[in-house]
C-alpha cells in the first residue's frame, strides 16, 4: 500500500529528541516540540525560550498542536499498518499447501496450479491472480467513478433543492402580498359602495323628513285657521242670540207704556225688526263665508316612509352587479414555473417579457430549459376555448399551443410532429407550423387564437376584422396548454406580449 502522506517522515520530528512528536505544543513563535521535551529545557535552563530560535515564551502551558497531533497518529497508524503487509507470507492453497497464483473466473475464487490441473477447474477460465487484481480494481473504479458521479448529481439535485426552498419562500412572500393587494381593492370597492349606499339612504331619511316637517307645519296652520273660524262662527251665534233677546226686552218694554201711540209702536218695531234682520243677514254671510273655507279635508300622503326594499332587496346581487363593471376575466393564466429564466411574468400573469440577464430561478421539470417560452397555467383536453394575444409590434414572438408532454429540457420546433401547433413572427416575416409562410396583408397588432379540441382544429385571426390568418386540422391526444415564447423587443414600443383581459360587464 502506497503511502498518502507526501512529505519526509523527519518532519514529523521534535527538534530535541529527533523522534516522532508526542503530545506536541506549539509557541508563540509557531515552532513545536513534545510536550515533556520542552519542559525538560525549560526546567534545565530555568527560564522559558524556544530551543530553536531562543525567543522568550509568556506562555508555561504552551497550547496543544491538535492537527500535528492528528498527523503523527495518522502516521503512527499506517506504519503499523503497513509493517504486517510486508511481513505478510504468500497465502497458500488449502488443498494443495501451493501459492495461489490463478483466478477461477467461474467459480469466483483464487487458485493455484494443481487446482487448475484438477478435474474441478480443468475446463474452467483462468487467468494470473494479478490480472483479476487489476481487473476487479478497473471494475471497482468504475463503480466508485459511478458512485461519485452520483454523488455529484446528488449535491446539484440538493443545491437545486435549496435553491427552490429559497424560492418558494419567495414564492410564497410575493404571491401574499398580491393577494392582500387584490383584496384591498375589493375590500375598498365595497366600503365605497356601502359609503354610497348608506349616504343615499340618509338624504333620502332627510328629504323625507324635511317634507313630512312642512306637512306638519301646514297641518298647524290649517288647524289654527280652522279653530279660529270655529271661535268666529260660535261668537256670532251668540252675539245673534243677545241682539234677539234685546230687541225682545225692548217691545215688552214699548207695550208696557200704554200712553204710547200704537202706530208708532208698529213702525218701531218694525223698523227694529228689518234693521236686526239685515244685520243678522250681514253676519251670516260673512259668517257663513268663513265657515265654509276652502280647506281640504286633511289626507295621509303616500311614500313618505324609507323606501327599504330599494335599499335592501337583493343587495349583495347588486353589489356583485356593480363590481362585474371593474373586474376584469382573462382567459389564459400564464404560469411563472414554466418560464423561461430570461422571461419575466406579470405580476397578474397575464403578460410576459424578454430579460436580460437571466435570472436565478430554481432548475424545476416544469421550467423551459432552451426555449424562451412560458405555458399557461390551465390545459384544455376537451371544448371550444378563444383568447387573445396583444403582440404590437414586437418583432420576435410564437403564439399558439403545446401538448403537455413535450420535452421542456430541448429546443422546441413548432411543427406537429412535435406537438406544437404555432405561429410565429420574425422580423415581419410570419409563418405557421415551423415553415409555412403567410403571406398577410398588414402586421395584425393581436392574434385571436382559437381552438376546437373536440374537431381538431386550430385557428389563428387577426380580430380587427376577424381575418383568417392560419387554420390547421389534426388529431389532438392530450391536454393542451396555451404558449407564448418572446424574444428581444429591440427598438419596440410594446416590450411585452399581453394575454387580453375580457370585461365581466359594459
Amino acid at each position: 500500500m502506497a503511502s498518502r502522506f507526501s512529505f519526509p517522515e523527519e518532519d514529523l520530528f521534535c527538534p530535541v529528541c529527533r523522534d516522532i512528536f508526542k503530545d506536541p505544543v506549539v509557541l508563540s513563535c509557531s515552532h513545536s516540540f513534545c510536550k515533556s521535551c520542552v519542559q525538560k529545557c525549560w526546567k534545565l535552563k530555568g527560564f522559558r525560550e524556544c530551543p530553536v530560535c531562543r525567543r522568550r515564551s509568556s506562555k508555561s502551558e504552551p497550547p496543544c498542536n491538535r492537527a500535528l497531533k492528528n498527523l503523527c497518529e495518522s502516521f503512527l497508524q499506517q506504519r503499523h499498518q503497513r509493517a504486517p503487509v510486508l511481513q505478510r507470507p504468500a497465502v497458500l492453497c488449502s488443498q494443495h499447501n501451493e501459492k495461489l497464483q490463478l483466478f477461477c473466473l467461474e467459480d469466483k475464487q483464487p487458485i493455484c496450479l494443481v487446482c487448475q490441473a484438477s478435474k474441478t477447474h480443468r475446463s474452467h477460465q483462468c487467468v494470473p491472480i494479478n490480472d483479476a487484481l487489476k481487473n476487479h480494481k478497473n471494475q471497482l473504479q468504475t463503480a466508485l467513478k459511478h458512485l461519485h458521479e452520483k454523488l455529484k448529481m446528488f449535491t446539484e439535485v440538493q443545491q437545486t433543492y435549496d435553491q427552490t426552498t429559497e424560492h418558494i419562500k419567495s414564492q410564497a412572500q410575493h404571491t401574499e402580498e398580491k393577494i392582500k393587494t387584490a383584496f384591498e381593492k375589493l375590500h375598498q370597492f365595497l366600503r365605497d359602495d356601502e359609503a354610497a349606499r348608506i349616504a343615499s339612504l340618509r338624504r333620502e331619511a332627510e328629504q323625507k323628513s324635511q317634507m313630512m316637517k312642512k306637512n306638519i307645519e301646514q297641518m298647524s296652520k290649517d288647524m289654527s285657521s280652522l279653530s279660529n273660524t270655529i271661535q268666529a262662527t260660535e261668537e256670532e251665534l251668540r252675539a245673534e242670540e243677545v241682539s234677539f233677546l234685546q230687541v225682545r226686552t225692548w217691545l215688552g218694554h214699548c207695550v208696557s207704556l200704554s200712553n204710547m201711540n200704537v202706530f208708532i209702536l208698529l213702525q218701531h218695531y218694525t223698523l227694529t225688526q228689518n234693521m236686526f234682520s239685515y244685520h243678522v243677514l250681514q253676519n251670516f254671510k260673512a259668517t257663513m263665508k268663513k265657515a265654509t273655507c276652502a280647506l281640504a279635508d286633511p289626507e295621509r300622503v303616500s311614500g313618505t316612509l324609507i323606501d327599504v326594499a330599494k335599499h335592501l332587496g337583493n343587495l349583495q346581487f347588486r353589489v356583485w352587479e356593480k363590481m362585474q363593471e371593474i373586474v376584469t376575466h382573462t382567459p389564459v393564466i400564464l404560469d411563472p414555473n414554466t418560464a423561461h429564466a430570461c422571461l419575466s411574468v406579470s405580476g397578474d400573469l397575464t403578460s410576459v417579457r424578454y430579460l436580460d440577464p437571466l435570472q436565478k430561478l430554481p432548475d424545476n421539470p416544469e421550467r423551459f430549459m432552451y426555449s424562451k417560452t412560458v405555458l399557461g397555467s390551465e390545459g384544455f383536453s376537451s371544448g371550444t376555448h378563444s383568447w387573445e394575444v396583444a403582440v404590437g409590434d414586437h418583432p420576435l414572438w410564437n403564439v399558439g399551443v403545446v401538448k403537455k408532454s413535450t420535452d421542456r429540457r430541448k429546443g422546441i420546433h413548432l411543427t406537429p410532429a412535435h406537438g406544437m401547433w404555432a405561429i410565429k413572427h420574425r422580423s415581419g416575416t410570419y409563418k405557421a407550423l415551423e415553415d409555412i409562410d403567410m403571406a398577410l396583408k398588414r402586421s395584425p397588432q393581436r392574434i385571436r387564437v382559437q381552438l376546437d379540441y373536440d374537431r381538431g382544429e386550430i385557428s389563428f385571426y387577426d380580430p380587427k376584422d376577424m381575418t383568417l390568418l392560419f387554420k390547421h386540422r389534426d388529431t389532438f391526444t392530450e391536454r393542451l396548454y396555451p404558449l407564448l415564447s418572446v424574444g428581444p423587443p429591440g427598438d419596440a414600443i410594446n416590450l411585452d406580449l399581453q394575454i387580453c383581459h375580457r370585461f365581466l360587464r359594459r
